[in-house]
């Protein structure tokens, strides 16, 4: 039963983690500095306003849904129908990912508050974050090296059903986050996954060592 509870803190642990780092650059202010770095109002021909206008509505139909997607500029859809398919698909993708996060605390909050001053939650807090570095490594070369392979691969995997490959010269939603948007965010997120876990990992080692020895 241990066993089984140590398993379930450490990949509870991962996803906390994940899940907090991706919840930090998923804001308006940071995707805008992203996009102000990638040139995006030169590639929409957009003004910067127009910009973090449509960037915003973009982001809050995701995040706060409904997700209908029918931002306009000047009377214009910004997102053609099968851009608003896809990002209806990526709505869906979230509120998956959200539920797992939620169910993730919430088992982190009840193992902790059953089992508290003891050594041996910690130690499994220790395994999933140090496990995570680990992996986190391959994935920082991965997304450093072979970033449209791991992209494609993100996308079959999450996206099987729907359509993901968008015409950058003509098509809004790829003007909008454009490669070096993507390769540059996913540079941070995995180097500041990367930097939380180590922490967490020597912290929660830290921990169970003070716990081991009462």
């Amino acid at each position: 039963m241990r066993i089984v509870a140590s398993a379930i803190v450490a990949i509870a642990t991962v996803i906390a983690i994940i899940g907090m780092t991706i919840a930090l650059f998923f804001n308006p202010v940071l995707v805008g500095f992203a996009q102000d770095r990638a040139g995006v109002a030169e590639i929409t021909g957009y003004s910067p306003a127009q910009v973090r206008m449509v960037t915003g509505a973009i982001l809050s139909d995701v995040i706060l849904g409904p997700p209908q997607f029918t931002v306009e500029v000047d009377g214009q859809a910004v997102l053609t129908d099968t851009e608003r398919g896809h990002m209806v698909d990526v709505y869906d993708v979230v509120r998956r990912a959200l539920a797992v996060f939620a169910v993730a605390v919430a088992a982190l909050t009840v193992v902790f508050a059953i089992n508290r001053g003891q050594a041996w939650p910690w130690r499994a807090v220790a395994a999933g974050s140090g496990g995570l570095v680990a992996i986190g490594a391959v994935i920082g070369i991965a997304v450093v090296f072979f970033f449209e392979a791991a992209f494609l691969l993100f996308h079959r995997v999450f996206f099987a059903q729907g359509n993901f490959t968008f015409d950058p010269a003509t098509q809004r939603l790829v003007q909008l986050l454009p490669d070096q948007f993507w390769t540059e965010s996913a540079t941070a997120v995995t180097t500041t996954a990367l930097a939380l876990a180590v922490v967490v990992t020597l912290v929660a080692r830290r921990q169970a060592r003070s716990r081991a020895t009462r």
